[in-house]
């Protein structure tokens, strides 16, 4: 794996996580370093940190207060 990959996968934690969980994916980085993009996008998707997934979850939260302050009236 290429020196710049690694800097790339241990500057992150969710991305050292992930890899560690997924191993088949040292294989892909090993022989094309390119597929750093498609991993992180994959991990981003299975954690959630989309921004789709973080505004998922402010509505949520904002319907929850919503029926918490419907409960209290």
């Amino acid at each position: 794996m290429q020196v710049e990959t690694r800097i790339r996968i241990k500057s992150d934690p969710n991305l050292y996580r992930y890899l560690r969980e997924n191993s088949y994916w040292y294989k892909y980085l090993n022989r094309n370093p390119i597929f750093i993009k498609k991993l992180e996008e994959e991990m981003k998707e299975k954690y959630k940190l989309r921004s789709v997934d973080k505004i998922e979850n402010i509505s949520n939260t904002i319907k929850l207060v919503e029926s918490f302050l419907e409960v209290i009236k």
